[in-house]
């Protein structure tokens, strides 16, 4: 039966829990003392469990981190090292790494420095002197789901399309402000975020994304479409016909309102992958108008051949793209982001889009 030598704060509970409940499991583990030992030094772990394995004694030192994110757990398994390069006992105590969440890179860091771990997820990956117990869980924390949806929120996504145009790139907090039309403390938060997940790292020039690749890939599996009204509406206009029109009001300088292509229709200027018979944009109400004047758009119950976004905040117009004069696009990672959530035939577009229009993931 365990034993907790002191009460426990409530975050180190949860984890005693968690690693009795794992061992509990494991009929070679018996006479387990677990003990939770208050900070002293940095070098000092949370908790020590004091058991044995077929008669043999065993120790693992357990870190409890309150954050699972890279960068976090970068600097705890150091200090785990540290720790059992220190302790005297024989034999030698298991570092284990204990967290609310580790996401599959955490993980990767924990086995590349050889410390076990434990997240209250359910993960683990626990092995010495012969047990070897692993278990992954495909789910992730409503707090983590949440603060990545808070990550690609649209001021925060002004900054991230902004910085995968040239990852390479190093920017400072001002200029990078400046250019993704945000204030200081959104790309101060973003930053945070970007570093702490380790996507990005810091030069003496400034800050710049070191895995766009991850970064992209987060983001499409977080993904929520632009908010906005859709429309859908048809038109008689087809062909070079309609791509005249489109392209004489999209190129319209010094009137009132926005449009761009958008989704598939975008992917067509962007990186060709077969046509599609809706023709899609993103808007503003007055973009809109000039749209439906200049199409001759009837709204559509049915057999919509149109589709409008009527979009509730400008930023994505900071990021159009023009790859055929009057052709404006959403840029390449918005459009490969709303053909990823389009169904198959989309994400089938978006792979090729990906592959032809964002090389820097090579």
């Amino acid at each position: 039966m365990l034993k907790t030598s002191i009460a426990m704060k409530t975050r180190e509970e949860e984890a005693a829990a968690a690693l009795r409940t794992v061992l509990e499991q494991v009929p070679a583990i018996t006479a387990v003392d677990m003990r939770f030992e208050p900070f002293v030094h940095r070098d000092e772990v949370a908790i020590a469990v004091h058991f044995k394995v077929s008669g043999k004694p065993q120790t693992l030192a357990c870190e409890v981190n309150a954050s699972g994110q890279p960068r976090h757990v970068r600097n705890t398994l150091l200090q785990l090292r540290n720790a059992q390069a220190h302790r005297t006992q024989t034999p030698a105590a298991i570092p284990v790494l204990i967290a609310p969440y580790l996401s599959p890179e955490a993980q990767a860091l924990c086995r590349e420095q050889d410390v076990s771990f434990l997240d209250l997820e359910g993960n683990v990956r626990i092995v010495f002197d012969g047990i070897f117990i692993e278990r992954q869980v495909a789910s992730k924390p409503v707090t983590e789901r949440r603060e990545l949806r808070s990550m690609f929120k649209p001021k925060s996504a002004q900054v991230l399309r902004v910085m995968l145009r040239d990852p390479a790139r190093a920017w400072r907090v001002t200029e990078l402000a400046e250019a993704a039309d945000v204030s200081l403390g959104h790309v101060s938060n973003v930053r945070n975020s970007l570093l702490d997940r380790e996507w990005a790292s810091v030069s003496d020039a400034g800050l710049y994304l070191s895995e766009p690749d991850a970064l992209l890939d987060d983001w499409r599996g977080a993904y929520e479409p632009p908010a906005g009204k859709r429309q859908g509406f048809y038109t008689a206009l087809h062909g070079s016909a309609f791509e005249d029109a489109a392209r004489q009001v999209l190129r319209a300088e010094g009137e009132a309102g926005r449009a761009v292509f958008a989704s598939f229709s975008a992917a067509h200027w962007l990186a060709p992958y077969g046509r599609t018979g809706t023709q899609y944009f993103h808007a503003d109400e007055p973009g809109l108008q000039r749209l439906a004047s200049a199409l001759k758009l009837s709204p559509a119950l049915k057999g919509e051949n149109v589709v409008v976004n009527v979009l509730k905040e400008p930023g994505l117009f900071l990021d159009a793209v023009e790859p055929a004069p009057g052709a404006f696009c959403t840029g390449a990672v918005q459009t490969y982001l709303d053909l990823s959530s389009a169904g198959e035939r989309g994400r089938e577009s978006a792979d090729h889009l990906r592959q032809e229009a964002l090389q820097w993931l090579k």
